[in-house]
């Protein structure tokens, strides 16, 4: 899980879309137990439990861009975002978890066809991963660069897969990871979408009308800060798995409103010694499950 949490750093900092867009979204996990699971066993500790609201938004700017005879772009864009997130932790005696993350983040995309089949996607940016709001305690362990080229295979017109390498330096020194993409939907009435872009999400959906769609969605997404604790450098991952059902309303062409409802599976929520020995660890901390809610705004330009 944490792996997944860098790989989707890595892939969302080098997101592109073709036209801007601005997004806000506020998200609540309900209280719940929090447990250290080792191997197939699982238990809680003493009476902690916690609660969380994360709060995101971020735009896309288009610089240029070109299509060619296919209709595909080549393009140049920018991208910002942020995530603040407010953990509400109760009876901890042990300092086993943080009460705030801030991450900030820009990225400069390209995107370009190499031929009727292939597309290549490349990103440069970095952001700041702070376990406070307060930017004046901003130091240099909290700031991540990173660079990612992902080579996508056109395989139908509904359906992109790719594959490349990101390197960035997450565990405190420069490391190459794989980088992923899927992006694959079906359009219609009853319409299908899975994406591995801005994290995993996967929605099967029915639309109403022209201004109402129904979806079971599942999600993974979150947050990270990078802090100093007992003299080292650690990692506190924050990383979540949520499902449930979402209308979005939409106003227009441009503006739609998601709410989702539904349940938070497992949220991990753990400070490990920042080195790469702790993506194969067997034992982990998270909250159990608890009850979710969300509501966005997306709007196009």
């Amino acid at each position: 899980m944490r792996l997944l949490l860098i790989c989707v750093f890595i892939i969302s900092i080098a997101s592109t879309n073709s036209s801007a867009q601005v997004f806000f979204k506020t998200e609540y996990f309900g209280t719940s137990r929090y447990k250290v699971s080792e191997g197939d066993s699982s238990q809680t500790i003493g009476n902690s439990k916690g609660s969380a609201m994360v709060y995101q938004g971020g735009i896309n700017i288009p610089l240029s861009m070109k299509l060619n005879e296919k209709n595909r772009p080549t393009m140049w864009s920018v991208s910002a975002g942020g995530a603040y997130v407010k953990l509400n932790n109760q009876n901890f005696t042990e300092p086993l978890v943080i009460d705030e993350i801030l991450n900030l983040g820009l990225s400069l995309n390209y995107l370009r066809p190499l031929n009727d089949r292939w597309s290549l996607k490349a990103g440069i940016g970095g952001g700041i991963f702070m376990p406070s709001a307060d930017l004046s305690q901003l130091r240099f362990r909290n700031v991540l660069g990173s660079a990612s080229a992902v080579f996508i295979r056109h395989l139908k017109p509904n359906l992109d897969i790719g594959g490349g390498l990101a390197i960035n330096n997450s565990f405190g020194f420069p490391m190459l990871f794989p980088a992923f993409y899927l992006n694959w939907t079906t359009s219609g009435r009853y319409a299908v979408h899975v994406s591995l872009k801005d994290g995993l999400e996967m929605s099967a959906g029915y639309k109403v009308n022209n201004n109402l769609k129904l979806s079971f969605v599942v999600e993974i997404n979150g947050q990270m800060a990078l802090l100093e604790q007992d003299g080292k450098d650690k990692m506190f991952t924050h990383q979540y798995v949520v499902m449930g059902l979402r209308p979005e309303i939409k106003l227009g062409k441009r503006v739609s409103i998601p709410i989702t409802v539904g349940l938070n599976a497992t949220r991990t929520a753990q400070i490990t010694d920042r080195s790469l020995k702790t993506i194969f660890q067997d034992k982990g901390y998270s909250f159990r499950a608890s009850p979710y809610a969300s509501a966005g705004l997306q709007v196009g330009f």
